[in-house]
């Protein structure tokens, strides 16, 4: 947790860094919010250096779940020391909402801030995106939990596919691929027509499937310059699929992306969504009012199958930029976003959500039920990629499948009871734990949270925490059986 916090506090001097080019009048506080997160950090480990290194899975729980809550506290401190975001309620939830990429925000208006703090926004997106990425392929499956637990399934045992067998090359060679897509992105996207500052921002936000933008329109500042919302569709696509098939894709083993299960089903669920909510833009909405866009000049056509795809890919990934408002659309289209909400990208992503590959084994499991109720005394058994799967991992799916809709419930339960009407209380609970941003009612793209009760602020930051780091890992430590000695 001291290296988390050095780390956090080395982004912060970059930051300040930024401020002093830009010259926006707080280098000195930001600089001085590294300072203390850094010092802190380095007194943590200065204590406990000759102590045992050696982590088991209890340990492993603690460090995962402190070190993403410590994150969130120090990361706070360039909106409180500049008085960009003064209330700690709000700061909390702002910052909770970048760590865990979620997209949310309690800014009225985004452009009117130092450009300093509108990078740290993004900041606290790529860093809690990569956080996500070693977490789920190097760490979870280490303690149990986790759907990249799922990936190994298509070559069993200790020697399925994995990047590196150490934890730390793996780690490593994801860090290249993340920074690597983030300059990619940056350069089209300055190619295209966006100022160098706008395109790393969000970037920065597109890779960590985050939701934080430049704008107040978020990416509907930009429905004039089609090029540029095509290549942050791509860009979301591919940080919604597994970062290992990335990686195997750029070592030009291609046909592992080709034939995994998984990618097949999101690219696959991706196109027929499109399509639906394509033809239902088509007939039923007037897209000059709701996305500010000019179909007259590029094209009814054009138009719809650009906002159809971007905000299902959006959506689906969980990244939360918009180019319209879809929660406004049509009661039916904002019904079926709604449930898209619940989908997530892949295993191995930085996106939220349930995960396509949960969603696959559910089904797949199901349809074997019919088998069995035909076939009592034959074995069957669900496969993934070809390969059989224990049934341990069924269990923890549908365990995790029950505690998810089971907190979602109970999320929108609370909201209801802070005040929030019907639509929204389930749009903000289902935003909130699937890490989506933009929700449904009050809450939906055409404005923010920050007409959240303040409680309600401390609940969806809570949800969020949780959605992000798989539930099991932050609820087993509120469990008594985690803290009994063996």
């Amino acid at each position: 947790m001291g290296v988390l916090l050095m780390f956090n506090g080395g982004f912060m001097f970059l930051t300040s860094m930024v401020s002093l080019i830009l010259n926006d009048g707080i280098t000195k506080e930001i600089f001085l919010s590294g300072l203390i997160v850094f010092i802190f950090g380095l007194i943590l480990i200065l204590i406990y250096r000759n102590h045992e290194k050696r982590i088991q899975k209890k340990e492993g729980y603690l460090i995962v779940t402190l070190g993403w809550i410590l994150m969130i506290f120090s990361g706070m401190l360039p909106y409180l020391f500049t008085q960009t975001i003064p209330q700690i309620s709000f700061a909390f939830f702002e910052t909770t909402s970048g760590y865990t990429a979620t997209g949310s925000t309690i800014l009225n208006d985004i452009e009117s801030l130092p450009k300093s703090i509108i990078f740290w926004r993004s900041m606290t997106h790529w860093i809690g995106g990569m956080g996500i990425i070693v977490l789920t392929i190097a760490i979870l499956p280490l303690l149990g939990v986790g759907g990249m637990q799922l990936f190994s399934a298509e070559s069993p045992g200790p020697n399925s596919d994995k990047l590196h067998p150490r934890i730390t090359d793996t780690a490593k060679r994801l860090w290249y691929i993340y920074v690597g897509l983030t300059i990619a992105e940056t350069i089209l996207l300055n190619i295209a027509g966006m100022s160098f500052f706008d395109a790393i921002n969000n970037s920065m936000s597109t890779i960590a499937t985050g939701g934080f933008s430049t704008k107040n329109m978020s990416i509907a500042y930009w429905n004039h310059t089609p090029i540029i919302q095509y290549i942050i569709i791509f860009f979301m696509f591919i940080s919604g699929a597994n970062f290992v098939l990335s990686y195997f894709a750029l070592t030009g083993k291609i046909q592992k992306f080709l034939k995994d299960e998984e990618f097949k089903t999101y690219f696959i669920f991706i196109l027929i969504s499109v399509i639906l909510v394509s033809l239902i833009l088509f007939n039923q909405v007037d897209l000059t009012k709701s996305t500010f866009d000019h179909p007259q000049v590029y094209g009814k056509f054009e138009s719809v199958i650009r906002h159809s795809l971007f905000q299902v890919v959006a959506v689906i990934t969980t990244t939360g930029l918009v180019t319209g408002d879809f929660a406004g659309w049509t009661p039916f289209l904002t019904m079926f976003f709604f449930g898209l909400m619940f989908v997530g990208g892949s295993a191995g992503s930085t996106s939220g959500g349930i995960k396509i590959v949960r969603h696959l084994l559910m089904i797949k499991s199901g349809v074997l039920e019919f088998k069995r109720s035909l076939h009592p005394s034959a074995i069957v058994r669900t496969r993934f990629n070809g390969s059989i799967l224990d049934q341990n991992i069924i269990y923890n799916i549908s365990g995790f499948f029950i505690l998810y809709m089971l907190l979602f419930a109970l999320g929108a339960l609370v909201f209801s009871y802070l005040g929030l009407d019907f639509k929204s209380a389930f749009g903000v609970s289902a935003a909130s734990l699937g890490n989506v941003g933009p929700a449904i009612g009050e809450f939906g793209p055409s404005f923010n949270y920050a007409h959240l009760p303040n409680v309600g602020k401390w609940w969806a930051s809570f949800l969020m925490l949780l959605g992000r780091l798989e539930l099991f890992t932050v609820l087993i430590l509120l469990t008594p059986f985690f803290w009994k000695k063996n």
